[in-house]
């Protein structure tokens, strides 16, 4: 178990990542990671360099409770934290698992104050008082959690940060519960709290209405220095922010570093897919089989040209580029996929070839493999014309095994 000072100086990034795979993972319907599957998933997290790792709910189960103390006791380079009700039972439970960190959570909108607890104001504020000063006093890091912060009168959300601070609380998690928050609102509101209350603020985002790494990024520009997210976005209903985004996101758009290892970005998304029983979507955004394959004419030149083909060399996470020779390809593309084979071809011979392959592609309905495009290059030699069924055709000559085209980058697909 790590001093809080020790956590301090691990969470001590530009922006700071607080995964939540493990417990949000299983929030999502129908999901149930096996506890030797937990302890997988957190030691990919810490070999990525994540600095904080929310394990799990100990108050949940005796099953989860054993989980999250197993992590604890990894000896992992990162802050394990566990997630908890504002409750002294949750807390000692957490407690007892030797974490070194831990979330207190609990709604402050007039609709759950109101629906949810049936209290008022002052019953949550003296509630996370309790909670948060008790966690204080046994040396732990506190992140306050404010459920429902987007729908939560602002003035009593300055006045929860104030009395979280002053009980002990390291940093306000800005929860975005319901995922409809616009990121614009967002930063203004996260801009106005970080004003008055100064202290760390991490953003916590729902992805209900597929917003939810605009809203994280739009929260860390207003200041935030903490982002909650999880592998995949996995989560209840729509998921939550995706690790993999919001770290490319906050690195490329806003300049900040966030220390993370993003090579490792698609071997944690295999891990939890096969966990999860939910395969990577093919065109997940960094992750996605898909993301860096190319068959547009206009894409693969401006990648070959090094101009604004993409967001971001894929090499950074550990992805290899892909060009496709298909219905959209371009001449240039047939020249250069034809030239890795170590033919040199004409611009009149790559028109002919290329306006095969269109052929092919439309009958068969997906692009060509590099041996397809060199059987073609060998009909269009021979004046086989494969497309004319009333046409003899040509035998053409035996030809060598053709070499895989090369692959730009090195590395292994997804």
């Amino acid at each position: 178990m790590k001093s809080k000072n020790e956590v301090t100086g691990c969470l001590d990034r530009p922006v700071c990542i607080c995964d939540t795979t493990l417990r949000n993972g299983e929030q999502a319907a129908g999901v149930i990671f096996s506890n030797i599957e937990k302890y997988r998933i957190a030691q990919l997290l810490d070999e990525a360099r994540i600095p904080q790792i929310q394990a799990g709910i100990p108050g949940l189960s005796t099953e989860d409770k054993k989980a999250v103390r197993h992590i604890a006791r990894m000896g992992l380079d990162a802050s394990v934290m566990s997630w908890n009700r504002a409750d002294i039972n949750d807390i000692n439970a957490s407690i007892e698992c030797e974490v070194d960190s831990v979330a207190i959570s609990i709604g402050v909108s007039d609709a759950q104050i109101a629906n949810v607890y049936r209290k008022d104001h002052e019953w949550i504020v003296d509630k996370i008082y309790e909670t948060v000063s008790y966690a204080s006093d046994h040396g732990l890091y506190i992140s306050c959690l404010a459920e429902d912060a987007p729908n939560a009168d602002l003035g009593f959300l300055l006045d929860f940060a104030k009395c979280a601070r002053e009980a002990g609380a390291d940093r306000i998690g800005y929860v975005d519960t319901i995922g409809c928050e616009d990121p614009f609102t967002c930063y203004e509101r996260l801009k106005t709290l970080g004003q008055i209350v100064r202290m760390d603020y991490e953003v916590v985002s729902s992805n209900d209405l597929g917003m939810a790494t605009a809203h994280t990024v739009a929260g860390l520009k207003a200041g935030a220095r903490f982002a909650s997210v999880s592998s995949m976005g996995i989560g209840p209903k729509a998921g939550v922010a995706p690790l993999e985004e919001v770290v490319m996101a906050a690195g490329h758009t806003l300049g900040l570093d966030s220390g993370i290892d993003c090579t490792r970005f698609m071997e944690i998304g295999d891990a939890v897919a096969l966990a999860s029983g939910r395969p990577v979507p093919v065109a997940k955004p960094v992750i996605g089989s898909y993301v860096y394959m190319q068959e547009s004419g206009v894409a693969v030149d401006g990648v070959v040209k090094d101009e604004n083909g993409e967001a971001f060399d894929p090499a950074e996470v550990g992805a290899v580029r892909t060009v496709l020779v298909g219905k959209h390809s371009s001449r240039n593309t047939i020249i250069s996929e034809i030239a890795q084979m170590g033919i040199e071809l004409s611009r009149e011979d790559a028109d002919a070839l290329l306006d095969m392959v269109r052929k092919a592609t439309i009958q068969m309905h997906r692009s060509v493999s590099p041996k397809e495009l060199f059987l073609l290059y060998e009909d269009l030699m021979s004046g086989n014309d494969v497309f004319d069924e009333g046409a003899v055709a040509v035998a053409p000559a035996p030809a060598a095994a053709v070499p895989e085209p090369v692959q730009e980058n090195a590395g292994n697909p997804q």
